[in-house]
């Protein structure tokens, strides 16, 4: 299934996540309604039939919001996977009951902001690839600023103005980015996802969710991403870093669109 932007689908996008998490099907959902399936007082914690807020991983933060069961909206202030559901932790002296109807709202700027900084890094990882053909080792991010490390050699300012060119070059190219879930046998045969150690996740992960910005970078991945690399904007690579021996850090920030 092409995610975002609801292209033709190149693959059926698993039942669960279709139905439940919202957010891996359609980044670009901003509310929804639910029903309370699970409710942990002593935490301040509710989980939801279904929910567009992401729980974080990958490097990219959870989600911010609301959420409103009639009494006026209440703010979300973290969201985890926990035990096999989505947790999501309530500013309230008391969280709804079980089988209450809520609904959603996301801090809609902030996620948005982050899915532009997460394909940011996605075209950092590509451009290193195809400059390098080195897979990123690991990265953060936080809204409009991101780091990754690869196993470079070496580091200097000239090869973060050079990164920095090249990337703006594929944002400027406005490459399409899709979804897609791949079966996990097709995605172990996929050489364009060793980049991404691929092999490191676990055998029960079938299918895979994958992020393609195509023509650039492919890679097994869960967070949220904008619908072009144009959307992204600008990026601007705030520093280049030594981690040691074949360990070396580019960080960028990202500018709005004009």
């Amino acid at each position: 299934m092409a995610v975002p932007g609801n292209k033709t689908p190149a693959a059926p996008a698993p039942g669960s996540a279709a139905e439940t998490e919202l957010f891996a099907t359609d980044a670009y959902r901003r509310s929804f309604d639910s029903a309370v399936l699970e409710v942990d007082r002593d935490q301040g914690r509710v989980a939801l039939a279904r929910t567009a807020f992401y729980p974080g991983g990958g490097g990219q933060p959870h989600d911010l919001g609301t959420l409103d069961w009639g009494a006026g909206a209440t703010p979300v202030t973290r969201v985890k996977r926990d035990g096999g559901r989505i947790w999501h932790w309530l500013d309230a002296p008391e969280p709804p009951d079980r089988g209450t109807e809520v609904f959603g709202e996301l801090d809609w700027d902030r996620r948005h902001t982050l899915m532009r900084t997460h394909t940011a890094l996605h075209i950092l990882c590509g451009v290193i690839w195809t400059e390098f053909h080195v897979a990123v080792t690991g990265g953060n991010m936080d809204p409009g600023k991101g780091r990754l490390d690869f196993p470079l050699e070496s580091m200097s300012t000239e090869l973060g103005q050079r990164v920095e060119r090249r990337i703006n070059e594929e944002i400027a190219a406005a490459r399409e980015v899709v979804v897609t879930f791949l079966g996990r046998e097709a995605a172990d045969a996929d050489p364009a996802l060793i980049r991404t150690s691929a092999n490191l996740i676990p055998k029960e992960i079938d299918p895979l969710r994958v992020i393609d910005i195509v023509g650039l970078d492919k890679q097994a991945d869960g967070g949220t991403h904008v619908l072009t690399t144009a959307e992204v904007g600008s990026v601007v690579v705030t520093g280049t870093e030594s981690k040691g021996k074949g360990n070396k850090r580019i960080r960028l920030e990202v500018r709005p669109p004009a």
